[in-house]
C-alpha cells in the first residue's frame, strides 16, 4: 500500500509574491513622566504632588519631554505607485512610519487614509524604482479546507511565510459592526497584522488582522478581512482619504428561534430593530422598535449583519424599500439613506403588581411614576414599566432580566402600565406561543428578550 503524497510545495508562489510584502515600523509619541525612587511621580493635584512642590521636591527636576514608542506590523504593495495596505491599528497615532521592502530598502511613508471600523489603512511611499506589487482577488470562491499562505513580519523577524488552511468563514469576533472574517489556522502572530493572506495560487484573498490567543502568541486561530471587503475600502481611501457609509439609524439584533416564535414569524430570519435613534432616516421613515426587517433594497435579510453591510454600501440620499414584519403583517416602506456621522452617536412606588399569573414569567411590575423616575435617575420622559422584583428560578430570571430594569415594549407594542404587560402575556399564552418578547432596558442598553411562558 503506497503512502499518500503530501501537499505540493509553495516555493514558486512564495518566490513570486513575497517581494510585494513589506515590514511597517511606526513611532508614536507618548506622554513622558517624571520618576522618583519609589516609582512614578504623583499626579498633579494630589496631596503628594503638593508636598513635593511646597518643599522643593520638584525644584531642579528636568522638564519631561515626550518619548517615542515603536511598533511593528506588516503590509503589501498594491500598485507601482507605492500604495501599501496595512491595518489601521498598526499606523494609528503614528508620528513616523517607516517601510522596509523585501530587499532591505527603507522608505518613509505617509498615511493616505484610515478606516477604524474595518481596521484598514492605506499608506504610500515615494520612489522612482519599479516596485513589485500584488492585486486583490476575491475570497468568495475560497472554501473551508483550502490552503492559504500568511506572509508578514511576526515578532519583527521579517519576511516570514506560514501555511495553513481556511478553518471557517463569516466569523464575527465582536470587533466592530462589519465583522465578516476568514478564520485561518496558518500561524500568525504579533507583527503579522496588515500582511496579506494568499491562496495556493498566490492571489490575495484577505488581510491578516487579528489572532485569538490568551498569551499573545499563535494557538492556531487567526482572522483575516476578506479581500473583496478590503478592496472596496482601499479604493475609497485612495480616492477620498476616508470612507463614506450609508446610515439608517437603528440598533439591531439577530432574530433567534425564540424571538421568531414570540412574534409569530414563519421563518427564523431577518433583523430585529431594538431601538430607533431620534432624528435619523429610520425615524423619518416610520420604522418602529420591534419591527423585523425582512428585506432591504430587494435583498433578503438572513441575519443582522446582512443589513449592516448593505446599508453601509449604499450612497447617502438613495431611496430604498424595506419590507417589514409588524404586528403579524408584512409591509413595505420607503426610506432615504443618510450619511453615517463621523462619530458614533451615544444612545441612549405603588404596590407591586404581578405580570399575570406569576409562575408564568416571574415578574412583579410597578408603574413608572415621577417619583420613581427621580429615584432611579431616569429621564423625565422615560416610558415603560419598572421591574420591581424577579421571582427566583423564574423564566424571567433565566432570561437575564433583573430588578430595576424597564420594560418598554411587549412584542411590537409599547407599554406604559403593568396591566398591559399582564394582558400581553395572557394573549401570548392563549395563542400557544412558547415565549413572550419583551424590550428590556438594563444598564442604559435596550434589547429584546424572549421569555419562555411557564
Amino acid at each position: 500500500m503506497s503512502t499518500p503524497a503530501g501537499p505540493t510545495g509553495f516555493a514558486d508562489v512564495v518566490e513570486r509574491v513575497t517581494p510585494a510584502v513589506v515590514n511597517v515600523t511606526v513611532a508614536q509619541e507618548t506622554e513622558a513622566v517624571l520618576s522618583m525612587p519609589g516609582g512614578q511621580m504623583p499626579d498633579e493635584g494630589s496631596p503628594l504632588y503638593e508636598f513635593f512642590k511646597r518643599f522643593g521636591g520638584l525644584d531642579g527636576m528636568p522638564t519631561p519631554s515626550p518619548r517615542q514608542r515603536e511598533g511593528e506590523g506588516s503590509g503589501f504593495i498594491i500598485d507601482a505607485e507605492g500604495h501599501i495596505v496595512t491595518n489601521n491599528h498598526v499606523v494609528e497615532g503614528a508620528s513616523r512610519i517607516e517601510v522596509t521592502l523585501n530587499d532591505g530598502e527603507k522608505y518613509e511613508a505617509e498615511v493616505i487614509g484610515r478606516d477604524a471600523k474595518t481596521d484598514l489603512a492605506l499608506i504610500k511611499i515615494d520612489t522612482n524604482d519599479s516596485l513589485p506589487h500584488v492585486a486583490f482577488g476575491d475570497s468568495r470562491g475560497a472554501r473551508v479546507g483550502d490552503w492559504v499562505l500568511a506572509v508578514g513580519n511576526p515578532f519583527g523577524l521579517g519576511g516570514s511565510v506560514n501555511a495553513g488552511i481556511i478553518s471557517a468563514r463569516g466569523r464575527d469576533i465582536n470587533s466592530g459592526p462589519y465583522d465578516d472574517y476568514i478564520q485561518i489556522d496558518a500561524p500568525i502572530n504579533r507583527g503579522n497584522s496588515g500582511g496579506p493572506l494568499f491562496d495556493a495560487r498566490g492571489v490575495v484573498i484577505g488581510v491578516n488582522t487579528a489572532i485569538f490567543s490568551p498569551s499573545g502568541g499563535n494557538i492556531g486561530i487567526g482572522f483575516a478581512i476578506p479581500a473583496e471587503t478590503a478592496s472596496e475600502i482601499v479604493t475609497e481611501l485612495k480616492t477620498k482619504g476616508h470612507v463614506d457609509r450609508g446610515w439608517l439609524g437603528v440598533q439591531i439584533q439577530p432574530v433567534t428561534e425564540e424571538i421568531a416564535a414570540s412574534l409569530g414569524l414563519p421563518e427564523t430570519r431577518g433583523v430585529l430593530v431594538a431601538d430607533v435613534i431620534a432624528g435619523t432616516p429610520a425615524q423619518a421613515a416610520g420604522i418602529n422598535s420591534g419591527d423585523v426587517i425582512l428585506q432591504a433594497a430587494g435583498e433578503r435579510m438572513e441575519e443582522y449583519r446582512d443589513l449592516t453591510k448593505l446599508i453601509a454600501s449604499i450612497d447617502a440620499g438613495t431611496e430604498i424599500d424595506l419590507v417589514l414584519y409588524r404586528s403579524g403583517k408584512t409591509m413595505t416602506i420607503p426610506v432615504t439613506i443618510g450619511e453615517m456621522p463621523s462619530e458614533d452617536l451615544a444612545q441612549a412606588a405603588t404596590d407591586n403588581e404581578p405580570a399575570g399569573d406569576e409562575p408564568r414569567i416571574g415578574l412583579y411590575l410597578a408603574p413608572l411614576t415621577p417619583e420613581l423616575r427621580a429615584e432611579r435617575g431616569l429621564d423625565a420622559d422615560a416610558s415603560g414599566v419598572l421591574v420591581a422584583q424577579v421571582a427566583p428560578g423564574s423564566p424571567a430570571q433565566a432570561a437575564g432580566i433583573r430588578a430595576g430594569s424597564l420594560i418598554s415594549m411587549v412584542g411590537q407594542q409599547a407599554v406604559t402600565q403593568p396591566s398591559q404587560v399582564v394582558e400581553a402575556v395572557k394573549q401570548a399564552a392563549a395563542s400557544d406561543r412558547p415565549s413572550v418578547l419583551l424590550r428590556v432596558e438594563q444598564d442604559g442598553e435596550q434589547r429584546f428578550v424572549a421569555v419562555p411562558i411557564g
